[in-house]
């Protein structure tokens, strides 16, 4: 992550927060400008197959691919790759990784059978796998379609040391919070712009007698985007930066404010669907779920990215009327804006290897999945009328108005073993600071107990 100066991009996050709060009111708009040309090869039935990208013929090639993704992310995923076998005679398989990716493809590396394909989610991630030499830079077919369709600052995301390894097929803004508009309206509670107001709204719709926040903390990585989104807006960008790149301590008084902040949260169990033992025992597919599952929710509010579109449609709530979205709310300045995204990579050389990574750094494979909902694309040329919907379309358009202006996941930055393993590092130390939010010294200096290990310190 490049660092930049301090006012030039909090002017930045503030302009795409704006956008972010503006595009999140749910008002029907016009989509972007078309950039897709081409007619769907199946008269209109199921995804769109315009092909603005040539892939080869790869009759009797098979392709294995590996992602975290599950559920509905997984079977969107697939409809992708079925596209790409129909194109190209290739099978592909699938294989879940878990949420250790890392470990998953270190073992099949160390067992001489590595998938061709991993969809990485940490940036930390695949600069290890490159420094290692276990991935295959891109092709000319890809690194074309990538100079085409990605801003510069995407296309760095997927390099290392000048050469260019990664596509970066999804993004996603992680700095939203989606709500039940049945139990708000019941609360009388409004969309909260701050902190404090948030806090308040928690309040007054515990009073009416539901549950404020869904939080799934047995998935450690849903608690690092609370802390960055927190982090973010109070400490500001240039701290942030500093945090991620371990050149200031976790032990430093910006953490322990923005720990303290979070706790004003966690510390508080009848905010917490199910209390703090109870979110430690719900995964991210749970905590969006019963925030809009039957006539009584478990929860009133989830944070999460734009991605929990995808388990929203799992239920019978509609997105943009019964399930809707507001920035993260600022507890600093001005509402934080962070980033994340799945970076593809090979990790075998070969011409279908090089061809899949092409078809995904296309608008084709991307116009997929955006019809598939649930998914925002970095690629700046996809026609933004593909989205399922008008929330997806606006977050789209925000991330893509951006430009190179943003804010990536912190805990993607680091090392795998301190911000990306269940069951260690930041993950932990946050699942800790859940369980006992009142020990923020403790997790501070295990937080930078662990980070200085995994940044070999």
């Amino acid at each position: 992550m490049r660092t930049r100066n301090d006012r030039t991009a909090a002017r930045a996050t503030a302009c795409l927060a704006a956008a972010v709060a503006l595009s999140l009111s749910l008002t029907a708009c016009g989509s972007g400008g078309t950039k897709d040309d081409g007619g769907d090869d199946n008269g209109g039935k199921g995804a769109s197959t315009a092909r603005t990208v040539q892939l080869p013929r790869l009759d009797g090639q098979k392709l294995q691919v590996t992602a975290v993704w599950t559920g509905a992310e997984r079977e969107n995923f697939v409809k992708v790759l079925d596209e790409f076998e129909r194109r190209t005679g290739a099978k592909v398989d699938f294989v879940p990784s878990g949420d250790d990716m890392a470990g998953f493809v270190g073992s099949k590396i160390a067992g001489g059978g590595p998938p061709d394909i991993a969809m990485l989610q940490q940036v930390g991630v695949l600069n290890e796998f490159a420094r290692k030499d276990w991935l295959k830079p891109l092709g000319t077919g890809a690194k074309a379609q990538l100079a085409k369709n990605y801003t510069k600052g995407w296309q760095d995301l997927g390099a290392h040391k000048g050469t260019q390894y990664g596509v970066y097929f999804k993004a996603s803004n992680k700095s939203l919070v989606w709500y039940n508009t049945k139990a708000f309206d019941d609360a009388g509670a409004q969309e909260p712009k701050t902190w404090p107001d948030f806090l308040k709204a928690a309040q007054t719709i515990f009073e009416s007698g539901v549950a404020p926040v869904s939080v799934g903390g047995s998935d450690g990585w849903t608690l690092t985007d609370w802390f960055e989104n927190i982090y973010l807006s109070q400490a500001g960008p240039e701290k942030y930066d500093q945090l991620a790149q371990h050149k200031i301590k976790w032990t430093d008084p910006s953490v322990k404010k923005a720990l303290t902040s979070l706790g004003q949260l966690f510390g508080r169990k009848d905010l917490l669907a199910g209390g703090n033992s109870g979110a430690l025992q719900t995964d991210f597919p749970t905590s969006v779920t019963q925030t809009f599952s039957g006539d009584t929710p478990k929860a009133a509010m989830v944070s999460s990215a734009d991605f929990a579109a995808a388990n929203v449609a799992q239920t019978k709530a509609k997105v943009g009327t019964d399930a809707k979205v507001f920035p993260f709310p600022a507890v600093g300045a001005r509402s934080p804006v962070v980033t994340g995204g799945d970076v593809a990579v090979a990790l075998k050389d070969g011409k279908a290897s090089q061809a899949l990574l092409t078809f995904l750094a296309s608008t084709d494979a991307a116009k997929i999945w955006a019809q598939a909902g649930g998914f925002i694309s970095p690629n700046k040329e996809l026609d933004q009328a593909a989205y399922a919907d008008d929330v997806m379309r606006e977050i789209a358009k925000a991330l893509i108005a951006a430009g190179d202006d943003f804010r990536f996941d912190m805990s993607d930055q680091a090392p795998a073993g301190f911000g990306g393993k269940p069951g260690q590092g930041e993950w932990k130390d946050l699942q800790d600071f859940l369980k006992n939010p009142k020990d923020i010294a403790g997790i501070q200096a295990q937080l930078e107990k662990d980070a200085a290990k995994s940044f070999g310190q």
